[in-house]
């Protein structure tokens, strides 16, 4: 009754599994795009961008008000970048950390997983490597919505950014707004939230009293 039990949990555990893959794809996508925030500008100092896609790792400027020209460059940040302010710097590392703790939540699916598989059905120890990849997707799917909506805030209060001369860009554009990397974000969030909610309700749900078997008379 015990195997069987814990069979039924490991199907719902890799349907946990799937989701969490597919958010974590999404999130590492976000990492490398840069429209995070775009950034209508006017008339700079030549070349003269008229937008700028701001992103957690890189800014690309473009010539047109246009998404679909061809961008003038892309630079990228380092950690010796001076210019970048408090609120990029800490939602780097929390995008670093989201991903990295989805990983782990995944490594830890997976050797539950394989116990159930190969048979060790310890189910105390497997339990537990389920409940801690439910933690951890939880708190990686905290962190996304954390980046989303301190970005979702910078835009609101319009921030700027002492971008380097080099970059013609100037502290404050004209106008700016959310770009299309947040939903893509939001969408990675929900997806390893909801799956470490899900894997963490199931393991705490209380299980039903296994029948004992009838002794033989």
């Amino acid at each position: 009754m015990a195997k069987a039990s814990l069979i039924h949990s490991a199907n719902c555990q890799i349907a946990g599994f799937i989701v969490t893959t597919i958010g974590w794809i999404f999130s590492m996508t976000c990492m490398g795009l840069a429209e995070w925030r775009i950034w209508y500008m006017e008339s700079t100092s030549a070349p003269s961008p008229g937008l700028a896609c701001v992103g957690m790792w890189k800014v690309c400027t473009y010539q047109s008000n246009n998404l679909q020209s061809r961008a003038i460059a892309c630079h990228r940040y380092t950690y010796s970048d001076s210019y970048l302010p408090l609120n990029i710097r800490i939602t780097q590392h929390l995008l670093l950390a989201a991903n990295l703790l989805a990983l782990l939540g995944k490594v830890l699916t997976i050797m539950g997983l394989q116990r159930v598989c190969v048979a060790h059905l310890q189910k105390e120890n497997t339990c537990n490597l389920f409940l801690a990849s439910g933690a951890l997707s939880i708190i990686a799917g905290v962190f996304i919505f954390i980046v989303v909506i301190w970005n979702y805030h910078a835009v609101m209060n319009e921030d700027g950014i002492h971008f380097p001369p080099s970059f013609y860009m100037p502290f404050r554009p004209h106008r700016q707004e959310i770009g299309s990397t947040v939903p893509v974000a939001v969408l990675a969030a929900i997806l390893i939230l909801l799956s470490g909610l899900f894997t963490l309700s199931y393991q705490l749900l209380p299980r039903q009293p296994s029948v004992p078997e009838a002794s033989e008379v």
